[in-house]
């Protein structure tokens, strides 16, 4: 299961260097807004520059104010807070966050955080069961996390019932 968590450096900076449209960086994770959202200064970056905010690609965690949520903020930010990641960025959301593959020290931080079950993988995006399908159906096997939880409901189920938390920007 690690290796699967872990990328090749070599292999992924050169795809994503051939993709032209992917942004690949590094910097210090200095803010975690939820379970996955966080905020990194690049390096390199001016020192007014203000930190950029990242969204975890290819997973959904809890919001802060649904069930899980506290946990799955907390678990991301003992992870990644003030450690330095490796980022490439590939898109942006409706909600102006790039999205973003996040690694630290070569493990992908996104494949951590559905195997400790603090988030589900996109998996209601795309048929194959998504980015961290079987990383998923693993967690839920083990009963970890958030997947202990009876009638855990998906973030994009509770955002339908309740809308999303309000969350003061960094």
């Amino acid at each position: 299961m690690m290796l699967r968590m872990r990328w090749r450096a070599g292999v992924w900076l050169a795809a994503l260097l051939a993709a032209g449209s992917v942004q690949a960086a590094s910097g210090v994770v200095t803010y975690v807004t939820d379970g996955d959202t966080l905020w990194v200064r690049v390096d390199g970056a001016s020192p007014r520059a203000k930190p950029k905010k990242l969204r975890l690609r290819g997973i959904d965690a809890p919001e802060h104010c649904q069930a899980w949520g506290p946990q799955a903020s907390e678990a991301l930010a003992r992870r990644v807070l003030h450690r330095r990641v490796q980022f490439e960025t590939v898109a942006q959301d409706s909600y102006h966050r790039s999205v973003a593959r996040v690694a630290i020290d070569g493990d992908d931080v996104a494949a951590w955080m559905v195997a400790q079950g603090h988030a589900w993988s996109d998996h209601y995006k795309r048929r194959d069961g998504g980015a961290y399908g079987a990383l998923e159906t693993q967690a839920k096997a083990a009963r970890r996390g958030l997947f202990a939880q009876p009638g855990a409901i998906e973030p994009r189920v509770f955002r339908r019932m309740h809308g999303r938390c309000e969350v003061i920007a960094h």
